[in-house]
């Protein structure tokens, strides 16, 4: 096993030029869905580490429950890990399982509590959307998320989503007084995209990987960036106007209160807002998956990709090495 049992546990560190990086030079869409799925193998493979050193640590102690033979010399002088490496890998293994429980608990608790309240107001359908549709279509377009505008002088609108189906979109009246009619269009616009996009889906696993590891957190705020610069960029093609769209997370940004269901992606929740404004003044982000030669970017690439690669083969190795060590040492 030797080092290659560690390196999983450090190796997130060569992701953070790439988090940094893609939410500025990457499409908005492609920087999350690349941060998420690079930021889970990662969490994974960390978590697989603590896993084994657990075991190789804890199968030294008299009275476990692991087979005698995992304590031979031959297993000792092939995993060179004492009790206390175990001790330290199951305590650290625990930390992270309450983390993520933690996490995954808030997050139902949020939505569900959310819709209870929700649950005997009236809905209407959502504003359709103003962009051109072809005149004849094989079948129909889905409905658009439900909008419900509740009597609240605090004002908020985030996107809810669904059980099942396509969520609902929340706005207090109080945010629809501070914004002029193209605004509100923005608005309902940005918080479909995040219901349609499912982007709580990518929030979520983001803020599971960086509750598996600390040194993931730099991707879980590039995700939440990213997330909320695909939904500008997908109300921007829906209204079409850039501006009025930049116009409308300024003036929300400026009067936005507290939300009533915090994690949930909200319209000026997250940021930093003065950049979202910035990339929508600025030109259209090519939506190719890789964008013209960048020096720095590709560099930033190589080695989140280097990291992630090494960090799976390392966990892997050490599993298969692991297992084939104490399989030897278990009497048929």
């Amino acid at each position: 096993m030797g080092v290659f049992v560690v390196l999983p546990l450090v190796l997130p560190l060569t992701a953070w030029p790439m988090s940094r990086l893609a939410e500025r030079r990457l499409h908005p869409r492609t920087a999350t869905v690349l941060l998420t799925a690079v930021g889970a193998v990662l969490a994974v493979c960390s978590t697989l580490c603590l896993a084994l050193l657990g075991v190789v640590g804890t199968a030294q102690l008299p009275g476990n429950p692991l087979p005698d033979g995992w304590a031979a010399p031959e297993v000792r002088a092939a995993v060179p890990y004492d009790e206390n490496v175990g001790f330290a890998a199951i305590g650290v293994l625990a930390l992270v399982a309450a983390a993520c429980g933690h996490t995954l608990w808030r997050h139902y608790r949020v939505r569900n509590g959310a819709w209870r309240a929700l649950s005997d107001l009236p809905a209407e359908p959502a504003p359709a959307p103003t962009t051109a549709t072809p005149a004849t279509t094989a079948t129909e377009p889905p409905a658009p998320p439900a909008l419900t505008v509740l009597p609240d002088e605090v004002p908020y609108a985030y996107a809810l989503p669904g059980r099942a189906g396509s969520g609902r979109v929340v706005v207090s009246d109080a945010m629809l007084a501070g914004l002029g009619d193209p605004e509100r269009r923005a608005l309902v616009a940005h918080e479909r995209a995040h219901l349609t996009g499912r982007h709580h889906r990518y929030l979520l696993a983001s803020r599971l990987t960086a509750s598996a590891n600390p040194f993931l957190r730099p991707l879980w705020t590039a995700v939440a960036f990213s997330a909320e610069r695909w939904a500008d960029e997908e109300a921007a093609r829906e209204v079409g106007d850039r501006r009025v769209v930049a116009t409308a997370v300024g003036r929300a940004a400026l009067i936005s209160g507290p939300s009533p269901a915090p994690g949930i992606a909200g319209f000026a929740a997250v940021g930093p807002v003065p950049r979202r404004i910035a990339a929508l003044l600025g030109p259209v982000p090519s939506a190719r998956l890789w964008p013209p030669a960048d020096g720095s970017l590709y560099a930033a690439a190589l080695i989140a990709a280097a990291g992630t690669a090494a960090s799976a083969l390392s966990s892997l190795n050490a599993a298969v090495a692991l297992f084939l060590v104490l399989k030897a040492a278990t009497p048929l």
